[in-house]
């Protein structure tokens, strides 16, 4: 009895050992929560420093080889960027706010026009009855919801980063942080993979250079193939007869298109609202520009110059997108994806490689089971044994 006790005893104590524990988890987890949230603007930002830090790694990894520094280097990329950022923003920036800005006045007439059109639509397919089409398609509405939704986007862009000017001051400290990532990746590499025992230190130092890789590559490929498909698209809507905004469309269509999958939609549709006055041979000439373009994009440039960066199924990338939409907004749908690309290195290399390489060798080394088969009898287990014998 007296030993029934103490064991009674000792299990209660764990048990009370055990709740003590998880309560303290949990109380832990709920201020690490409120941490996080606290320090959201930074997360953002720091999220953002590593992509652009990842883009621009493998530029200053080729000036290494050259034998340059590697702060110099970083010094050489960043002012070679800015500098270009900043000469296309003064000779093309005036024409584009110009063209952006005429176009805006002459929404609402583009608008009626789209109106017009739908109104005529109607009636040659037989719809005589106008308030059936107001109510299908309200212009008031879809201006409306239009602009009510650019306010969505902008403010959860920019809530996290409290406002336009912080905004401008946060992406000044992403491009300062990742610069000090790339100039001093190694020591820092090295002081965070020290925080986990072995073998997890030198596991998650081998995944650093195929995370950069994947989430460079993305972005590089990502904003290369805006850039051509941004002056092809201006080029074509000159060709087309849309020379008075070509120039603010194909910035507003290269711009979108860094979104992935529905970048190349929103960037169609100020071209196509704006070519419906022209006619309607303009208009689906310009419908078929857009679809050319597009097909260039999925079937030649998509593959040649991001190529397997991401390796992540479509579907993945498409939730990535909204997700990454509906929580921070038009930075989400850019900077999520590498991300989600990223760690599906960590997935792919720490997780499902080694399973499945596990569960290949206990295939090789299980032995195949014959249901058919029945067991041996005693002479036939003493005249086996007698061949491996004479065999031997």
């Amino acid at each position: 009895m007296a030993l029934a006790g103490i064991v009674i005893n000792s299990m209660s104590e764990q048990r009370k050992a055990i709740s003590l524990s998880n309560l303290l988890l949990i109380v832990a987890t709920f201020f690490v929560v409120v941490l996080l949230w606290q320090l959201r603007s930074l997360l953002v930002t720091l999220m953002i420093a590593v992509v652009l830090a990842a883009a621009i790694a493998p530029i200053v990894n080729a000036a290494e080889k050259l034998r340059i520094p590697r702060w110099l280097g970083v010094i050489v990329v960043y002012v070679s960027l800015i500098a270009g950022l900043v000469g296309a923003g003064l000779i093309i920036g005036p024409s584009v706010s110009e063209q952006i800005q005429r176009l805006v006045s002459k929404l609402p007439i583009y608008l009626d026009n789209l109106w017009i059109a739908a109104e005529n639509l109607a009636l040659r397919m037989g719809i005589t009855q106008i308030e059936s089409v107001e109510q299908f398609f309200d212009i008031q509405s879809l201006t409306n919801w239009l602009f009510r939704s650019s306010q969505q986007l902008l403010v959860r862009s920019f809530g996290f980063t409290r406002g336009f000017i912080g905004g401008v001051v946060n992406l000044i400290l992403a491009l300062v942080m990742s610069a000090y990532m790339v100039a001093g990746s190694k020591n820092l590499i090295q002081g965070l993979v020290r925080l986990f025992p072995q073998p997890w230190d030198e596991r998650l130092a081998a995944q650093v250079a195929p995370i950069s890789r994947r989430m460079g590559g993305y972005i590089q490929g990502r904003v290369l193939v805006s850039a051509i498909l941004g002056f092809v698209i201006t080029l074509g809507l000159r060709i087309l007869g849309l020379s008075e905004f070509a120039l603010a469309l194909g910035v507003i269509a290269g711009f979108t298109n860094l979104i992935p999958f529905v970048g190349p939609v929103l960037g169609a549709i100020p071209a196509l609202i704006v070519a419906i006055p022209q006619g309607g041979l303009t208009f689906l000439w310009v419908l078929l520009l857009f679809v050319i373009i597009q097909n260039l994009e999925t079937y030649v440039l998509d593959p040649l110059l991001v190529g397997s960066s991401v390796r992540v199924r479509p579907l993945y990338q498409l939730l990535a997108v909204l997700g990454g939409t509906q929580v921070l907004g038009i930075i989400g749908a850019v900077i999520v994806p590498p991300w989600v690309a990223g760690v599906a290195v960590l997935l792919e290399n720490l997780y499902l490689r080694p399973k499945l390489l596990t569960e290949k060798n206990a295939n090789i080394y299980e032995l195949p089971i014959n249901s058919d088969s029945q067991p041996l009898s005693d002479s036939e287990k003493l005249a086996t044994g007698i061949s491996q014998s004479s065999e031997n």
